[in-house]
């Protein structure tokens, strides 16, 4: 089943996501747009958003950044610690209390037509803004102690 969102439907989606996002307190700023919401890595050596969008019917989370260096610096620290980006976003989820899909998470890696570095998964047709809200939290807390995602944190 896909998820037919109107448009003003979506909008209110992310507006309820952006809330719960804006809750945790985890990210440098979060903006709802139109068609997706950012949330921007709060201290990471260079600009990184985590992402909610929607694509050919598809929900999606995902962390994007323009930087090579940046996306590099985490798929190096994932080689050398041997992890897999989907058992550790089930770990979070867990700790989240939303571990419904072990062991069917999918994360595809790409630097995509706009130039953007991208983490990104598919969330299932039915997911609802509490859950989307759950998944940009466990991508936060996954993410950010991977490579250089921490690098500019003074606090």
């Amino acid at each position: 089943m896909e998820m037919a969102l109107s448009d003003a439907t979506w909008s209110q989606y992310l507006s309820k996501v952006a809330r719960s996002a804006e809750a945790a307190g985890v990210f440098a700023e979060i903006a709802a747009e139109s068609d997706r919401l950012d949330c921007q890595a709060r201290s990471s050596a260079a600009p990184a958003w985590y992402r909610l969008v929607r694509d050919a019917g598809v929900t999606w989370v995902a962390l994007v950044t323009p930087d090579r260096w940046l996306s590099q610096s985490i798929e190096q620290d994932l080689v050398h610690t041997g992890d897999k980006l989907n058992e550790l976003l089930e770990e979070e989820l867990a700790e989240l209390g939303a571990n419904d899909r072990a062991g069917s998470i999918r994360v595809e890696h790409f630097r995509s037509e706009d130039k953007l570095f991208t983490f990104r998964t598919p969330l299932s047709d039915s997911v609802t803004p509490e859950e989307c809200a759950r998944w940009i939290l466990a991508y936060e807390a996954c993410f950010r102690r991977l490579g250089d995602m921490e690098a500019g944190q003074d606090d």
